[in-house]
């Protein structure tokens, strides 16, 4: 089966009074160029922060980032590696940041996985973000889950979303109006099914010329108003 854009399209616009009300409540992702011209410290706090969001509400985890990024010195991959342990655990008596040891302990560690990540790819990493292809996101969600820390499950979209790169969000409502058109028949976990999920979102790319984000929150839009 496949989705029809021209349905979702027009479902979703019924929703807004205007054309115009509908565009400026789609998100949009930030040029390829743009994303390579962000400093690296800018997407280890953008991770930083989505495993600070992960199981507690955003607004409370954003109300206190300027705190962290005062604390954590702008998140610089090159300072943020050399965390040792007694200074994760005098963080720990900071009530101006958010005091949760395992999350604090991630901060290195995928300072770590950006150091590594530039060094393999021999630019930075957020050229490496910004050139890998949209026709293949979830590729990208893997390499995160794999090898960054608690970046994995919804995380990894989450993150990215975070820092600007296009890519999908499997929220609930997104994977009902999948199942509704019977894309998927249960929530997508395994390899398989996110390549089915990328191959039905590229389709719907290529009918719309749309960025992914775009895509999957009309989808959401599709099966709640309220989104």
């Amino acid at each position: 089966m496949t989705l029809d854009y021209r349905w979702i399209y027009d479902t979703v616009r019924k929703r807004f009074a205007t054309d115009e009300a509908m565009e400026a409540f789609l998100p949009t992702p930030q040029t390829t160029e743009a994303l390579k011209q962000k400093g690296d410290d800018r997407y280890l706090s953008a991770m930083s922060q989505r495993v600070f969001r992960a199981g507690m509400q955003h607004s409370v985890v954003d109300a206190r980032w300027p705190a962290f990024e005062d604390a954590f010195w702008g998140f610089v991959p090159e300072t943020m590696v050399l965390l040792s342990p007694e200074q994760i655990e005098g963080y720990m008596q900071n009530d101006r940041i958010i005091r949760h040891r395992t999350k604090l302990q991630t901060i290195p560690k995928n300072a770590q996985f950006i150091l590594d990540i530039r060094q393999e790819q021999g630019r930075n990493f957020g050229e490496f973000i910004a050139e890998w292809p949209s026709a293949d996101i979830v590729g990208l969600w893997r390499l995160l889950a794999k090898r960054g820390a608690r970046l994995g499950g919804r995380s990894a979209a989450a993150f990215l979303r975070l820092a600007g790169k296009d890519t999908f969000l499997l929220t609930s409502d997104v994977v009902a109006r999948l199942m509704a058109a019977d894309i998927i028949d249960h929530a997508p976990t395994s390899q398989r099914d996110m390549k089915i999920v990328q191959s039905a979102f590229n389709a719907l790319q290529q009918d719309s010329g749309r960025p992914l984000c775009q895509l999957s929150a009309m989808l959401a839009l599709s099966i709640n108003p309220r989104f």
